[in-house]
């Protein structure tokens, strides 16, 4: 089986991690479910989501939690492993911080607005290649007003950018050393990657009160 990173696999990927973060699967909670844990809290959402991102930055890259993923990793998508499983963590991630913020993570628009947020530090271009103007917090309804075009195009620039970043040496080669989720998958998890993303994710979704 092919192990070549392409932007259909890529998005085929991102769509089956999305199913799953936003159903749940068992043994590990929704990514709404996992953003009511943290809204119990109290404090400001703000608040709320940097402990959400702190959370994924020290437990989520440990043997433990990633052992647990084992039994979702059984899906026709084919990829490294250590890859599939960070975007099912991270995009979990993402989707509980527009959950936090008060967006339907059932639209087409918030999931493809989650997408964009993989992407890091590269979300601003890709969102003003689009056509939409990053420099407040998108608000629902401007998230809601965002045509079936301005998705295809956003996910076409995603999908580039995720296969960019995912076809560098150095992952490919983790992919290929550690083949099974069910083991220590270590430095394939990235916790500085990963804390731009909650942090995109935070300053995309969630208007301060």
């Amino acid at each position: 089986m092919s192990k070549e990173i392409t932007q259909s696999k890529i998005m085929s990927a991102l769509d089956w991690g999305y199913e799953k973060a936003v159903n749940g699967v068992p043994g590990l909670d929704s990514a709404q479910e996992l953003a009511e844990s943290y809204m119990r809290k109290g404090n400001c959402k703000i608040e709320q989501a940097n402990s959400l991102i702190r959370w994924q930055n020290t437990k989520a890259g440990t043997s433990g939690f990633l052992s647990g993923l084992g039994g979702i990793i059984t899906m026709p998508v084919t990829l490294p492993a250590n890859i599939t499983s960070v975007l099912y963590v991270q995009i979990r991630m993402i989707a509980a911080i527009a959950h936090m913020g008060g967006h339907d993570v059932q639209d087409d628009q918030v999931k493809s607005m989650v997408y964009v947020c993989l992407t890091g530090n590269s979300a601003k271009d890709i969102m003003k290649g689009a056509g939409i103007a990053i420099g407040t917090k998108l608000t629902t309804n401007a998230i809601k007003s965002i045509s079936g075009k301005t998705i295809t195009a956003i996910n076409q620039k995603i999908g580039f950018r995720l296969v960019t970043k995912f076809g560098e040496k150095g992952v490919i080669n983790l992919g290929k050393a550690v083949p099974l989720v069910g083991g220590l998958i270590g430095g394939s998890f990235d916790s500085i990657t990963t804390n731009t993303i909650g942090n995109v994710a935070r300053d995309t979704f969630i208007v301060l009160d």
